[in-house]
């Protein structure tokens, strides 16, 4: 009897030792504390958009088969930036002028023709290691004149992936998670910034931005990384992850599910 007892014993260790411990997951952190304001342009913006220069603009769609363009302002004149403000917006011979709308350094539009949609996105923020995009929804009126029905502020995309986004550590390995989902596994190669930031490793909110070359629109936003030294976020090693995107005229969105779109391990 005293054997069978032992017996147990030594198989209940064995099933127990054999269990894989529940992994945890912890919330990414936002680099947005707010929605980014809508700046108003300089007034030589509004002078120069009316003017009739074309080296002024720069083409950023040409949909000839429906008959819209859209034009963004570069130079007020040839010693003057639009600092990334002013856009006209073109249907069959009606132009729409935009002076107040940011379109930054690289807008990307597309015309959906069975909707009568034009989709534009925008930086608003840019800089080193820094891409922030704005999503633009347009519709036409009868005079085919464009107007804003919703854009998608970057804050309000953060704050969505936030309650969904996040991660576990294990060494120099983050496993990135869509709820319990795991995505992906990205190995730091880094080693000279002291180590991963024992609080807030993790954080999003400095690369969102847009793809509207698919069927359906799509989000993509890379991670970063803060180490306990340097006061800027690091990319080496992340992945980057996509969503599609839809966006309803009063302003309602939703996200689908997280794919990695690049991993760069």
């Amino acid at each position: 009897m005293m054997w069978a007892i032992a017996t147990c014993c030594v198989a209940g260790f064995n099933v127990s030792s054999c269990k894989e411990e529940r992994v945890e997951i912890l919330p990414v952190s936002g680099v947005l504390d707010e929605k980014l304001p809508n700046d108003t342009a300089p007034a030589v913006v509004y002078e120069a958009i009316h003017r009739a220069f074309i080296d002024r603009f720069e083409n950023v769609l040409d949909d000839r088969e429906n008959h819209v363009s859209v034009w963004s302002l570069v130079n007020c004149n040839p010693d003057v930036s639009s600092e990334g403000f002013g856009i006209i917006v073109t249907k069959d011979k009606e132009s729409t002028k935009l002076p107040d709308l940011h379109h930054g350094k690289n807008p990307a539009a597309r015309y959906d023709a069975q909707e009568d949609v034009l989709w534009l996105s925008c930086g608003d923020m840019e800089g080193t290691g820094v891409l922030v995009e704005r999503l633009h929804k347009f519709r036409f009126s009868d005079d085919n004149s464009a107007h804003i029905v919703s854009s998608l502020d970057p804050y309000d995309v953060q704050q969505a992936l936030l309650e969904r986004l996040g991660y576990s550590i294990n060494g120099e390995r983050i496993t990135f998670y869509d709820g319990e989902q795991e995505l992906c596994v990205s190995t730091n190669h880094t080693t000279d910034m002291g180590g991963f930031d024992e609080e807030n490793p993790v954080w999003i909110g400095e690369q969102i931005r847009y793809d509207l070359t698919g069927e359906s629109l799509s989000v993509h936003v890379t991670p970063g990384v803060k180490f306990t030294t340097g006061l800027v976020l690091t990319y080496d090693d992340m992945p980057t992850l996509s969503a599609s995107v839809t966006l309803k005229d009063d302003g309602s969105f939703a996200l689908g599910e997280l794919e990695v779109l690049e991993d760069a391990n």
